[in-house]
C-alpha cells in the first residue's frame, strides 16, 4: 500500500520561498509519475507540477519560472521548490503518485501573506 507524507508547508510573506517534500512508501516510486496539486478554498484541485519516471517535467502556466519539481528515487521523495511566492499561491498542496492508480497525501497548507 502506498502512503504519501507531505511536509514543508507554512506561512510566508509574498516574495518568499518554501520547499515542500513528499516521502512515499511502497516499491513503485521510481516508475511512478509524481505530482503536486493544490486546492484553494472554493476552487477545484489543480495540477501544479509533475515529474515522470524519465524526469521530464510539466508545470502549470501560473508557476512556470517560479517553482521547480524534483525527485530523489534513492529516498523515495519528491520536492517542490517554490520561489517568488504570491498570495494567489495560497492553498492546500497535495502530493500525488500515479502508478496503476492515483494515490494522494493528506495535504499541507501553504499561506502567502501580502
Amino acid at each position: 500500500q502506498v502512503q504519501l507524507v507531505e511536509s514543508g508547508g507554512g506561512l510566508v510573506q509574498a516574495g518568499g520561498s518554501l520547499r515542500l517534500s513528499c516521502a512515499a512508501s511502497g516499491s513503485f516510486f521510481s516508475i511512478s509519475t509524481m505530482g503536486w496539486y493544490r486546492q484553494a478554498p472554493g476552487k477545484q484541485r489543480e495540477l501544479v507540477a509533475s515529474i515522470a519516471r524519465d524526469r521530464s517535467t510539466n508545470y502549470a502556466d501560473s508557476v512556470k519560472g517560479r517553482f521547480v519539481i524534483s525527485r530523489d528515487n534513492g529516498k523515495n521523495t519528491v520536492y517542490l521548490q517554490m520561489n517568488s511566492l504570491k498570495p494567489e499561491d495560497t492553498a492546500v498542496y497535495y502530493c500525488n503518485q500515479r502508478v496503476i492508480r492515483d494515490f494522494w497525501g493528506q495535504g499541507t497548507q501553504v499561506t502567502v501573506s501580502a
